[in-house]
């Protein structure tokens, strides 16, 4: 009696040839999404800075831009603008700082939870206007 034959779940995968690879593994293929900088200069971009798309993409728009600008019709964080499109933080801050140099998007800062007044402030004004 023969033992049975185990088989693979997942078969073998073949190599693939250096120029074939999945194209988020390309660096490559980065520099060309994000154009050549002229002057290397960036917006101050954070992590959980709000975008806003003020108008709809223009039809010279690359179609990394006009993603961004479709996913940006609510204020969407820089962070999760990047989890969204699945590239890096500094490709979307380079694409991003296009957009507001053309003034297609606005930069918003993360509302500060200290900014806030008190609330027992606002209650003590509150009883306080009631009692006149």
């Amino acid at each position: 009696m023969t033992p049975p034959q185990r088989r693979r779940r997942h078969p073998t995968e073949l190599p693939q040839p250096a120029g074939k690879q999945a194209e988020g593994k390309i660096p490559e293929r980065l520099y060309v999404l994000t154009g050549a900088a002229e002057d290397g200069d960036r917006a101050e971009l954070d992590l959980v800075t709000l975008i806003v798309a003020r108008t709809d993409a223009p039809l010279s728009a690359t179609p990394e831009q006009a993603a961004l600008l479709r996913l940006c019709i609510a204020p969407l964080s820089v962070a999760e603008l990047s989890a969204y499109l699945n590239l890096p933080y500094s490709v979307v801050t380079v694409l991003l700082t296009e957009l507001l140099a053309a003034e297609l998007v606005q930069a918003r800062a993360p509302i500060v939870r200290q900014a806030l007044p008190d609330r027992s402030l606002l209650e003590a004004v509150m009883h306080g206007l009631q009692k006149l």
